[in-house]
């Protein structure tokens, strides 16, 4: 008989509880899924990577974290349940051992002018308390600090009954701390009546430029029958009152023709019905009228700090909360430091906690009056984060879009530290990225693929970093791609000269952008990269900015509508058949009755989850049965956008189907990388990468001289780098200067010339540390880019 050891004796038996330490995902099937079933370990970092559009949003977003949001929803009482957005289950057979996810993507914050990077975060609401208590002189509550809180005063009888005792309270006032004269937002706008008008004509001779007014519709009508005006005298002879009430006039009723009317001056109308609409939401045609219509300046009364001159007035230390915001981040980190006052010691404490972060996540070089909605993608992330770092929480899922998008090599290092932060605590990280440097830190790797969209959608790979190299897969060999310093660079055919630029940190730059090659701007976060480029540049003819900014687009909204290429296919299906274009769209005549042209019917439940169901009537086609018996090539108009660029490339590009000017768009969008596309892709499920290569694909179309190109690389994997850069390759050779803000090195190595700005981010930067050819670069190693590109290329 064995003696049993005390050793062994004492060990307890692992809990049942302790043995949940796997998320398990069975048949999953969102959108290219192909029925994918996967066991990712809990605690650990695990990196989701595969070629664009492969599915590893759809795995990790779209399923995981769905339901994980889900489920929680679910745990609130049916009343508030009512008040949150509906939830469909996601397509998924058994999702189990899930944890609560918290999602930090890249979505822009909102763009609403009054939301700052302070507001968006606790730093304002605790600078807020802190000037209450300390300021002098005291001006009132925290909301006296507050830009988005108006002062209000109030008199009055206000009647309370208790029982048989009535009590009057007769003024009301609150103290806020917005201006009155910008309310809030900093800027003041005016409208340019020159652009409204030429006033040397008369109505009925085309006086107005505003996009819809013709007199041939109903505007003519309405001001013909209004009896204000004379339509046929020019507009500069008007008396004072017929120019009021043609500009101003308030709503006025009016009969036309026998139809009830509504008259209203020009200036009311459109500021409602264009002014006040998001920009990037409208047509091109009345974006470009609202901007050149409108004029900003900086508020004439708190210049431009959004705050009532009581709130400037009260100072701690000679700082008022104006400065403070205005300073950067780590500047006002010191400052605060060295505040020692023992009554507000907790405040202070949790206010230095949440300026440290902004500095370790490298975002020290921004201010707290920032606009959130001028925030990167990547920089909007990264303030997201600031809230979670100091959180209590462990044990939940932390879910992060491509963390390194917008992030000089430099600064990818120290974003690789928080992730490992966040695990060390016991925390679950799921990353969706493609740079190697992030890919290296892994505890677990899932690779998805083999390709995009219908040929993808499967677990190509799942193991260790070490693995994924041996593995063979697109990923795993591409990992150690190192690019080659291109040996010969093109000669430059003029450049543009910058004299003097200060936009944001800038300090007084002077350089030459050389024109007709492929001339890269790099540096740190934060340096002045897109300061120099979009502040510099003058924006107009021949130059095509495609920037960051989100496409807008509703659900119904997709790439052959996006880039108009649904109206050439439209026009050939309609010659074809010998009936009206508009039956061939999804959003007019040809429209399935019961979805409206959908595909799906929402069916609200109230204080449940939302269902959407494909439509039985087209069975998710979106059109009439009738307008399907209408052909082109052999093909219905719904088996037309259910093709990739690809395949319809094909199609219309020879025999039958012949349609040159939708060959055109089509050979564009394949240019682009996005050959894996269907031409009906809701715009809404595509990914941040894929979004800006669309917008390329769209401007590429433009006879523009000069192209300027914000990250093309974000979300793109190591394979479709090789494309994008013969994409840029073919522009420069066909005569166009392109001009790239980038990070990364493959890209860096195939620049003709390089403009590298720092040293340092915010006031550090905003010099010209480096210009000259990558080899020169790398061999000169004085900047930090210079010697990431020396280890990357093995220079």
């Amino acid at each position: 008989m064995s003696k049993v050891t005390g050793t062994e004796a004492r060990q307890p038996a692992p809990h049942a509880a302790d043995s949940h330490d796997l998320i398990r995902v069975h048949g999953a099937r969102e959108n290219n899924l192909k029925d994918v079933s996967i066991e990712i370990p809990k605690r650990r970092l695990t990196v989701f990577t595969g070629v664009s559009g492969s599915g590893k949003s759809s795995l990790v977003f779209d399923t995981i974290a769905a339901e994980s949001q889900r489920l929680i929803n679910e745990t609130y009482s049916a009343f508030v349940q009512g008040f949150m957005p509906a939830l469909a289950r996601p397509e998924v057979d058994v999702l189990d051992g899930l944890t609560t996810v918290i999602s930090v993507d890249q979505q822009r914050m909102g763009a609403d002018p009054r939301s700052t990077v302070g507001t968006a975060t606790d730093a304002h609401a605790m600078l807020r308390i802190l000037f209450s208590r300390l300021g002098k002189p005291h001006v009132g509550p925290p909301s006296a600090y507050s830009f988005n809180t108006a002062s209000v005063r109030a008199s009055g009888a206000i009647t309370v009954e208790r029982g048989a005792r009535k009590a009057v309270k007769a003024t009301y006032s609150r103290t806020g701390g917005m201006c009155p004269r910008c309310e809030g937002r900093g800027t003041v706008s005016d409208i340019d009546l020159a652009q409204l008008y030429d006033e040397s004509k008369s109505l009925n001779e085309g006086a107005l430029t505003i996009p819809g007014y013709s007199m041939d519709g109903w505007y003519g009508r309405i001001f013909t029958g209004c009896g204000l005006f004379d339509p046929d005298k020019p507009i500069r002879k008007y008396t004072k009152r017929e120019l009021h009430d043609l500009l101003h006039k308030e709503p006025t009723k009016i009969k036309v023709e026998g139809i009830n009317l509504t008259y209203e001056g020009l200036i009311p109308r459109i500021r409602k019905s264009m002014l006040s609409k998001d920009i990037d939401a409208l047509q091109p045609h009345v974006r470009a009228f609202v901007e050149r219509t409108t004029t900003f300046a900086t508020c004439p009364e708190c210049d431009g700090t959004r705050l009532s001159e009581g709130a400037r007035s009260s100072k701690i230390k000679k700082i008022s909360i104006a400065d403070a915001c205005a300073m950067e981040i780590r500047d006002l980190a010191e400052w605060v430091r060295r505040l020692k006052e023992p009554s507000v010691a907790p405040l202070l404490t949790a206010l230095q906690h949440t300026l440290d972060s902004f500095v370790e996540i490298g975002l020290g070089y921004l201010a707290l009056d920032r606009p959130a909605g001028t925030l990167s993608g990547g920089e909007a992330q990264r303030v997201k984060m600031v809230r979670h770092l100091g959180s209590s929480l462990t044990d939940v899922t932390y879910v992060f879009d491509e963390p390194t998008t917008g992030l000089h090599p430099h600064d990818i290092s120290r974003m690789n530290d928080l992730l490992l932060r966040l695990r060390d605590k016991g925390n679950t990280v799921l990353v969706v990225e493609h740079k190697p440097q992030t890919i290296a830190i892994a505890d677990h790797v899932v690779d998805l693929g083999p390709g995009a969209g219908t040929a993808g959608g499967e677990i190509c790979f799942e193991g260790t970093v070490e693995g994924l190299r041996a593995a063979g897969t697109v990923t795993g060999r591409h990992l150690d791609d190192r690019p080659a310093l291109k040996e010969a660079v093109r000669k430059p055919a003029g450049a543009l000269a910058v004299r003097g630029a200060t936009t944001h940190n800038l300090q007084g730059v002077d350089v030459d952008i050389p024109l007709g090659v492929l001339c890269v701007v790099t540096g740190v976060a934060g340096s002045g990269k897109s300061s120099l480029v979009h502040g510099s540049i003058p924006s107009g003819e021949g130059v095509v900015a495609v920037g960051q900014g989100p496409i807008k687009g509703s659900r119904r909204s997709n790439p052959a509508t996006y880039t108009g290429l649904l109206d050439p296919i439209r026009k050939a299906f309609a010659k074809a058949n010998g009936v009206k274009p508009a039956l061939f769209s999804a959003n007019s005549e040809g429209a399935c009755p019961t979805c409206n042209g959908a595909g799906v019917v929402y069916t609200d439940l109230a204080m449940m989850a939302g269902v959407a169901v494909t439509c039985e009537e087209c069975e998710g086609r979106r059109f009439q049965a009738a307008v399907l018996e209408h052909r082109l090539g052999g093909r219905d108009i719904s088996e037309v956008l259910a093709m990739p660029v690809s395949e319809a490339e094909e199609f219309f590009g020879a025999g039958e189907a012949r349609t040159p000017a939708a060959h055109r768009i089509l050979g564009r969008l394949a240019d682009v990388g996005l050959g894996y596309l269907t031409l009906g892709q809701p715009l809404t499920t595509l990914s941040g990468g894929e979004r800006q290569r669309l917008k390329l694909a769209t401007h590429m179309a433009e006879k523009g001289g000069v192209y300027i190109l914000d990250e093309p690389t974000a979300g793109l994997h190591l394979a479709d780098v090789e494309q994008l850069l013969a994409l840029l390759d073919r522009l420069v050779d066909s005569g166009k200067s392109v001009i790239v803000v980038e990070h990364h090195p493959a890209v860096m190595a195939h620049a003709d010339w390089i403009i590298d700005l720092g040293p340092g981010a915010g006031h550090d930067g905003g010099r010209i540390v480096f210009e000259g050819t990558p080899a020169d670069l790398v061999a000169d190693r004085s900047t930090l880019t210079g010697e990431h590109l020396a280890a990357y290329a093995g220079g």
